[in-house]
């Protein structure tokens, strides 16, 4: 356990049976009972939303120089990677 500051104030348990009894007498501010913690869902997600349309994970294989080009531009080289090849496609159709 840490260190306590020297001006830390240790609540006595007079003290703290008074603040359980003032906080239970609250309506407003009654604690959350087992199975009521259970169906808590956080109010905020951390991270980028889910996409849509998700992207598939794969290994491929680039030459080094074209690589270096797309990392030194900075975050989200592999979305501008992803861009380019979209381009390419559109520009030169697959014949079948």
């Amino acid at each position: 356990m840490p260190k306590l500051k020297p001006e830390h104030v240790h609540v006595t348990e007079a003290e703290d049976a008074a603040i359980t009894a003032a906080a239970m007498s609250d309506p407003d501010a009654l604690p959350l009972s087992d199975q009521e913690w259970e169906t808590v869902k956080p109010l905020i997600r951390i991270g980028r939303p889910k996409a849509t349309i998700t992207k598939e994970r794969i290994t491929i294989r680039l030459s080094r120089d074209i690589l270096s080009q797309f990392r030194a531009s900075g975050d989200g080289w592999q979305t501008r990677i992803d861009c380019a090849l979209r381009q390419y496609i559109n520009e030169h159709p697959i014949q079948g």
